[in-house]
């Protein structure tokens, strides 16, 4: 594995598992190819903001994966995953490699327009609606004709706005506030949500049926601390970004710093990473990028403040912060025993294959 075998198995074991490892290996080798494609595109003059997908880690090539399958169908996707996790560039690649790609990716963040005037973004009013209504407006779903319409923060629907997507949805038609006209739209929709949509449905504040038409094709984004190889890549991506932004030289990373960033916790995922980055280019201003340029960060993958272990945790769903601190003592037992998987087992009190199953499940590299 350290020599750069992608995958091994124990015996004993049975072909459909061998036959499994080897399609995974190829797709992982593709992918890997197809990343340092899109790399080698992205250039170092880029806005800040309009940075491509970055990763090269079992998690991210999953996710290159799913994208891949589905941009060249019109099939609802819904991406789920925490706030800062890029559920919108993964929305935006979707559409760029799709044959939608030279018509509009129209985004609507449902969190951030108010409840009554979502209403008339997303399907547009006639003139005298409302008091205020002084002309016709276009909304959303019109704009995305031909293309995309991406819905964020999907879980922030209300039940009335529910039922109206979910007519768009089976029937692709819909009539602007105030208006008898019926339209019918061509457009695909894209929905994400850093809710449990399931859970929202069984507490009965998500319609169930709205949730299948959405779930179409599911794409979990994962979050950084789960793909910590990426970790460093990303850092040197928002490093060239600010620096060419500021007019500055990017100088890099001191090995104190990108310890550090390797070591930090992300409870804000990408969106903190990047913001870490760019406030730390600011600070050392042409020089190494140092720890004391960085924003004071106390919570670490493995040992570290407890108090601050304990906010990290409590900044996760429950059944999340249970999966981190169980990854976060596997990965301290086997650094504590130099990597010997007997050891560490012996160390957590349990068997050598659950911690095989574990290390599988949480992606921790020897």
């Amino acid at each position: 594995m350290r020599l750069g075998a992608y995958d091994f198995v124990t015996k004993p074991f049975d072909l459909d598992e061998i036959v499994l490892a080897a399609e995974r290996a190829l797709d992982h080798s593709s992918l890997n190819r197809e990343v340092v494609r899109l790399r080698a595109q992205g250039g170092q003059g880029q806005p800040a903001g309009s940075g491509r997908l970055l990763g090269s880690s079992g998690p991210m090539l999953d996710v290159f994966i799913m994208v891949g399958k589905v941009a060249e169908t019109d099939s609802t996707v819904l991406i789920c995953g925490e706030s800062g996790t890029g559920k919108e560039l993964v929305a935006e690649a979707i559409h760029n490699y799709s044959q939608r790609k030279d018509k509009p990716f129209v985004v609507v963040n449902c969190a951030t327009i108010p409840e009554n005037l979502l209403e008339t973004e997303l399907f547009g009013h006639e003139r005298g609606a409302f008091a205020g209504a002084v002309g016709r407006k276009t909304g959303r779903f019109e704009m995305a004709e031909g293309g995309t319409i991406f819905l964020d923060e999907i879980g922030e629907l209300s039940p009335a706005l529910q039922s109206k997507l979910l007519r768009v949805l089976q029937e692709r038609t819909f009539e602007r506030v105030g208006g008898t006209e019926t339209i019918r739209g061509n457009f695909r929709v894209l929905a994400a949500t850093n809710r449990d949509l399931e859970a929202s449905v069984r507490e009965r504040v998500f319609r169930e049926d709205l949730f299948y038409r959405l779930n179409v094709v599911r794409i979990p984004i994962p979050p950084l601390r789960e793909r910590r190889s990426d970790i460093v890549p990303l850092a040197e991506h928002f490093l060239r970004i600010y620096s060419h932004k500021n007019g500055l030289p990017a100088v890099g990373f001191s090995d104190e710093a990108i310890l550090m960033l390797q070591n930090c916790f992300y409870p804000g995922n990408v969106r903190e990473l990047e913001n870490m980055v760019e406030r730390a280019v600011l600070m050392a201003r042409r020089r190494v990028l140092m720890p004391g340029h960085f924003p004071a960060k106390g919570g670490t993958n493995g040992a570290g403040d407890p108090k601050q272990l304990e906010m990290d945790l409590l900044s996760l769903p429950f059944h999340k912060s249970i999966a981190e601190l169980e990854r976060r003592l596997i990965e301290k037992a086997i650094k504590e025993s130099g990597g010997n998987k007997s050891e560490a087992a012996n160390r957590l009190q349990i068997n050598r294959r659950l911690l095989y199953n574990k290390m599988e499940e949480y992606k921790i590299k020897e």
